[in-house]
């Protein structure tokens, strides 16, 4: 049996480069979503406005994703990321602006507002197109018979630029104010395109470049519906983040519950993903293929549980443990989650599966932040938590029951045969 090698992936140098970008681009993302809310929430003080700005980037990041998942099956990865940061970073200088004395003048808070939401719809639109891309690319970097070693380390890089991002944007807030923590996020993105240009340009696997649109995403569809190990994983997945997340309230557990101010918001921001990146790590070194069906399960039902505790917490440190453990179950959840995408999924149709996956599970942090500030506006903020961990619970159980075809999935097998196709 072939020694398991936890470094596999970082031995290739382009893979490397990959993960530097992604480590700066998100860090940038998700400094640039804490930042925001925070700022919509000072100028508010609605769970609404929190709400609004989940929708205003679901809408078009939906909507768009199939069609972004064809373009990107036709289209070369690297120049195509390189085009996505560079509008990014357009919206991020505009962010920027926004919260500048000077620029906006005497402008009214329902002008910045309507501005700001304009620019987070906008990048609804860009962030379609940044999953599927991403995910195209990982597989042009490195060996089929790795891809799960390189979905731990790109998901661990994931949730390592996301806690450095929202503790970072905690702490700027309270050092320098949401201004200049805005401007160390356009640096961030400026970054990332200056590292995505040393990859050079990879070929274009589809061989039906030019196939009708329709007939395209028509297969992505049909390929992810006939998949059961997909459409399960995606499926939990998506019913976790849109009920069970928490961080869309954040702002009001900091200010209002916790009383902790925008100090412990950085930590609370960061817990999830401290927690998620450990565990990650790990993964490394433990293979998780080996009944993955049931490992998945398991971990979206510790994470509801973990949900649900921090929902009922009015102490700091019990809602911190409860973060810090979501995280964790989260993590086994997203590598187990990354891994079935990339050894199921064929080279030819990665932009529009991943396409699919963004719908099903990038898309729902934006959802989930819509129903999460609807539902704390409509029962009261931590009912809201705790209602949202017990149908993640119960989304478990159901799956579990109705699906034993997905508690026995087993990934031992696709990933022998992809050894083996490398070894021929």
């Amino acid at each position: 049996m072939q020694k398991l090698d936890p470094y596999a992936a970082l031995r290739f140098k382009e893979f490397n480069i990959f993960l530097l970008v992604r480590f700066f681009l998100v860090f940038g993302w998700s400094m640039q979503f804490m930042v925001i809310e925070w700022q919509v929430y000072q100028i508010t003080g609605d769970p609404m406005s929190l709400a609004y700005i989940g929708l205003a980037e679901a809408i078009p990041a939906v909507s768009m994703a199939l069609l972004a998942g064809h373009i990107v099956d036709q289209r070369e990865k690297r120049n195509l990321l390189l085009t996505c940061i560079a509008f990014f970073s357009i919206i991020s200088l505009g962010l920027f602006l926004l919260t500048w004395p000077e620029v906006i003048g005497d402008w009214s808070q329902n002008t910045v507002l309507f501005c700001i939401y304009i620019l987070v719809f906008f990048g609804g639109f860009l962030r379609s197109f940044f999953g599927p891309t991403i995910f195209s690319l990982v597989a042009l970097l490195v060996p089929k018979k790795i891809y799960p070693n390189a979905a731990t380390w790109s998901s661990s890089t994931w949730q390592m630029a996301s806690i450095l991002g929202k503790t970072f944007a905690g702490f700027t807030i309270y050092w320098i104010g949401v201004h200049y923590s805005l401007c160390i996020v356009f640096g961030m993105v400026v970054l990332s395109f200056g590292l995505l240009s040393l990859i050079p340009k990879k070929p274009i696997m589809n061989p039906k470049i030019g196939e009708d649109v329709w007939e395209s995403l028509k297969e992505g569809i049909n390929f992810v519906r006939n998949e059961p190990s997909v459409l399960g994983a995606l499926t939990l997945d998506m019913i976790a983040v849109l009920f069970g997340g928490a961080v869309a309230l954040l702002p009001i557990f900091a200010t209002d519950i916790l009383g902790v101010g925008a100090l412990g918001y950085g930590f609370l921001s960061a817990a999830t993903s401290v927690g998620a990146i450990l565990t990650m790590l790990v993964t490394a070194y433990i293979p998780i293929t080996k009944n993955a069906g049931m490992k998945l399960l398991v971990a979206i039902f510790g994470f509801g549980i973990c949900i649900i505790i921090f929902g009922l917490s009015n102490i700091f440190w019990v809602s911190l443990v409860a973060l810090f453990f979501s995280g964790v179950t989260d993590g086994v959840s997203m590598v187990i989650r990354q891994t079935i995408l990339q050894l199921k999924t064929p080279d030819e149709m990665r932009g529009r599966v991943a396409a699919v996956n963004s719908m099903f599970v990038g898309s729902s942090n934006e959802l989930g932040a819509f129903e999460s500030g609807v539902a704390a506006k409509l029962m009261g903020t931590a009912t809201a938590v705790v209602f949202g961990g017990t149908m993640t619970l119960i989304t478990v159980v159901t799956t579990g029951l109705v699906s034993p075809s997905f508690r026995k999935l087993d990934l031992t097998k696709d990933l022998e045969e992809h050894q083996g196709a490398k070894d021929m």
